[in-house]
């Protein structure tokens, strides 16, 4: 059943191998999928920032699709090891910012349902695909 709605969403949003890998617990969509499933389901998103320090940021996303409106968020905090962080760039308000949108695209259109995660949520998703 849940293969059969991922075939249905992958057909639904035209992603490709190049949009989609396995991780060993996990279906991740990569940014590339991401941007064609909002663009295809016409999901704005307004973004506030909660927090935003040299390493830590926090972001509030507001999604809407037609009628349908949630909010989510996104946090970034740099480290230099995923002991102590989970994301390796300074660029941490742009972190929390895509993985604020990953997470309100996923939603609005019933992947995280499935369990399918965005790759920008956490860049050891990433690291151990490697």
């Amino acid at each position: 059943m849940k293969r059969e709605l991922l075939k249905q969403k992958y057909e639904k949003y035209k992603l490709t191998a190049d949009d989609v890998f396995k991780h060993q617990h996990y279906i991740i969509i990569t940014r590339s999928g991401i941007e064609k499933i909002q663009a295809l389901e016409n999901i704005h998103i307004n973004y506030d920032v909660i927090k935003c320090e040299t390493n830590f940021a926090a972001v509030k996303a507001t999604a809407i699709k037609e009628t349908n409106t949630i909010q989510t968020f996104g946090s970034a905090l740099k480290g230099n090891s995923f002991k102590d962080g989970n994301t390796n760039t300074w660029y941490a308000l742009e972190m929390a910012e895509k993985r604020a949108m990953s997470r309100a695209v996923l939603k609005l259109t019933g992947f995280y349902e499935l369990g399918v995660f965005g790759e920008d949520e956490a860049e050891d998703f990433k690291k151990s695909n490697n």
